[in-house]
C-alpha cells in the first residue's frame, strides 16, 4: 500500500514531464470548497462547536493506459493560518492530507471492476456505512477515508461488491485503532421501480485486549428494499450490529436499528416523512444526522447519531418547495428515547439553498429545539436555536 500511495504521488510531482510523454490521457481536475458556520444560542458546555468548517478537495483523475485510471485527492480542513505577512508554503502543506490515492481497473476479467488504495466508500445517506465528504453538517468538516482493494461485479440485473482494507476508528471502548474490515454488498434490480440490498460488514479488532473484555469482532448486517415509481419514493432498512470473538455471534444485548423513508416527487413541490429507531449503535461509520439542533450535537464531537442511552424514536415531516435557482425546506422532527420513558423533544427546520449554477450553491438554515427530559441539553437549557451558513463550490 505504502509503495501505491507512493507510485500515485510521484505521478503527481512529475506532472509536466508525464504529459509531455502523453503517458497521462484524459485527465481531470476534481475537488470541492465547503465552508459551513454555525452558531447555538444556548451552548453551555460546547457541544454544538460553535464556529467555522473548512474543507478543501482538490486533486487528478486521469487515464494510466487503457482501462486503468489513477485518482489522488489531497484534503485541507484546518482553518486558514494568521498573520498580517503572510505564511509560507509549508505551514500549508504540513496540514494536507492523502485523501485519495488509487487506481481503478476497469474490464478485468471482462466482467469485474477493481479500485485498489485509499479511497471513499458507501452511500452518503448511509446511516450504516460511509467514507466520504459529508456536505450541510456542521462539525464533519474531515473526508475520511479507507486504505483497501474493492471489487465489483455489475449487470443490469445485480450488483455485488466485496471490500477488503483497513480502517482507523478509535472508541472509549477499545484500545486500539487499527481494523480490518471485510464487506459484501449485493443489489438487485428486481423490477423497474423495486431494488432491493443485502450488506454485511465485519471490523477485526488486532490490538483488542480479552482481560479488558474486549472483542475480536465488531460489525453489522443488514438489507434494505427501495420501491420508487415516477411519482414516490419509499425505503425501508434494517440493521443489526454484534460484538464477538466470533464472526457474526450476537451478544444477549445487541443493537439494532429501522429506518423508513417516503417522498411524494411531484414538480416543485415534494413531501417527505421519516422514521428512525435504534437500540445502541448498530455502526459508528453511519452518516445519519437529523436535524441542525439535535442531529448535530453528535456531528461536532465526530460521533454517530446518538439521542439517549435508552436509544431513539425519531419521527420526522417536511416539504421541499423549488422556487427558480432556491430549494426552500421545512422539517419538523420529534425525538424520544426508544422506550417512550421520557418527554420528546421537537424541532422544526428551516433551510434554503440558492443554486448559483451547476456547481456553486450557498445555503442557510435555521432549527429550534424545545428539548424533553431524555436528552443531555435539556438540564442546562430548555429551549435552543441554531444557526447555520455555508457555502459549497464542486469541480
Amino acid at each position: 500500500m505504502k509503495k501505491l500511495l507512493g507510485l500515485l504521488l510521484a505521478m503527481t510531482m512529475a506532472w509536466p514531464v508525464t504529459a509531455s510523454a502523453e503517458v497521462l490521457k484524459n485527465v481531470d481536475l476534481k475537488g470541492e470548497i465547503q465552508t459551513i458556520a454555525s452558531d447555538a444560542r444556548h451552548d453551555k458546555n460546547n457541544v454544538y462547536k460553535s464556529g467555522t468548517n473548512f474543507r478543501v478537495l482538490a486533486g487528478l483523475s486521469a487515464d494510466l493506459v487503457e482501462d486503468v485510471r489513477a485518482n489522488v485527492l489531497f484534503q485541507y480542513n484546518d482553518a486558514w493560518l494568521s498573520g498580517t505577512e503572510g505564511n509560507t508554503v509549508q505551514n500549508y502543506w504540513d496540514k494536507v492530507r492523502l485523501a485519495e490515492a488509487n487506481v481503478v481497473l476497469s474490464n478485468l476479467f471482462c466482467c469485474l471492476e477493481a479500485t485498489v488504495g485509499r479511497q471513499f466508500y458507501g452511500d452518503e445517506d448511509s446511516a450504516v456505512m460511509y467514507f466520504g465528504p459529508n456536505h450541510y453538517v456542521f462539525g464533519m468538516n474531515k473526508a475520511p477515508s479507507l486504505d483497501g482493494a474493492k471489487l465489483v461485479y455489475s449487470d443490469d440485473f445485480k450488483t455485488f461488491t466485496m471490500l477488503a482494507g483497513r480502517v482507523d476508528y478509535w472508541s472509549p471502548a477499545t484500545v486500539g485503532a487499527d481494523w480490518t474490515v471485510y464487506g459484501l454488498d449485493l443489489k438487485l434490480n428486481l423490477t423497474d421501480t423495486l431494488t432491493a440490498q443485502v450488506y454485511g460488514y465485519d471490523f477485526m479488532n488486532s490490538k483488542y485486549d480479552a482481560a479488558r473484555d474486549e472483542k475480536r469482532h465488531n460489525g453489522f448486517y443488514g438489507a434494505k428494499a427501495t420501491f420508487a415509481p415516477e411519482a414516490a419514493t419509499l425505503s425501508a432498512e434494517y440493521a443489526r450490529g454484534y460484538e464477538a470473538n466470533r464472526l457474526f455471534r450476537e451478544g444477549n444485548d445487541s443493537p439494532y436499528m429501522v429506518k423508513v423513508d417516503a417522498a411524494l416527487n411531484m414538480d416543485v413541490i415534494t413531501p417527505r416523512a421519516a422514521f428512525y429507531y435504534a437500540k445502541g449503535v448498530v455502526s459508528p461509520f453511519g452518516n445519519y444526522y437529523p436535524g441542525l439542533a439535535v442531529g448535530h450535537v453528535s456531528a461536532g464531537v465526530g460521533e454517530p447519531f446518538v439521542y439517549s442511552l435508552n436509544g431513539v424514536r425519531m419521527f420526522n415531516v417536511g416539504v421541499d418547495y423549488v422556487w427558480n435557482k432556491f430549494v426552500f425546506s421545512l422539517d419538523g422532527f420529534s425525538f424520544q428515547d426508544r422506550t417512550a420513558k421520557d418527554a420528546s423533544t421537537w424541532e422544526a427546520d428551516l433551510v434554503a439553498k440558492y443554486n448559483h449554477n451547476d456547481y456553486v450553491q450557498l445555503f442557510a438554515g435555521i432549527g429550534y429545539a424545545k428539548y424533553g427530559t431524555g436528552v443531555k441539553e435539556a438540564q442546562d437549557t430548555k429551549d435552543n436555536t441554531v444557526g447555520q451558513l455555508g457555502m459549497l463550490i464542486k469541480f
